[in-house]
């Protein structure tokens, strides 16, 4: 069983991870069109044990169009020649979404803007006026 480590508290069972290779456009000349070097990743998230159900969710907000609705998360790699290093690449992608899927966000609060933020704001507004005033031409009748 091996594990691959996401964070120190998190790591998932590299058996829940599904390899397909596809033929890849790009780089690579007459050989992209012979061998199949780009790689379809596909993780069960909804299913995963690892996951949190807070994880889970940020994870299925932060992949969008790349999980399905079944709760599959499909990444597809297909910038190298090779398929190991696609292959490596691909891990990468699952393993940086992951990641920034396990940060909780900070939860914002609410402020009211101080007593003295207040008046400079009038202030500079009345400020502003007198000066628009001075501009406006006086007809004198």
């Amino acid at each position: 069983m091996a594990l691959i480590p996401i964070t120190s508290r998190l790591a998932i069972d590299e058996r829940e991870l599904e390899e397909s290779f596809i033929q890849a456009s790009g780089p690579g000349g007459q050989n992209v069109n012979k061998v199949a070097t780009a790689v379809q990743l596909r993780f069960d998230a909804r299913n995963s044990p690892a996951l949190t159900p807070e994880v889970r969710a940020r994870l299925w907000k932060l992949a969008g169009r790349r999980i399905t609705q079944d709760g599959i998360l499909l990444i597809v790699a297909r910038e190298h020649r090779t398929q190991e290093r696609n292959r490596a690449a691909a891990r990468q992608k699952l393993i940086e979404l992951l990641k920034e899927a396990t940060v909780q966000p900070r939860v914002r609060k609410a402020t009211k803007p101080s007593k003295a933020s207040k008046q400079r704001r009038l202030d500079s507004k009345t400020r502003r006026s007198s000066v628009k005033k001075l501009r406006q031409s006086r007809s004198d009748d």
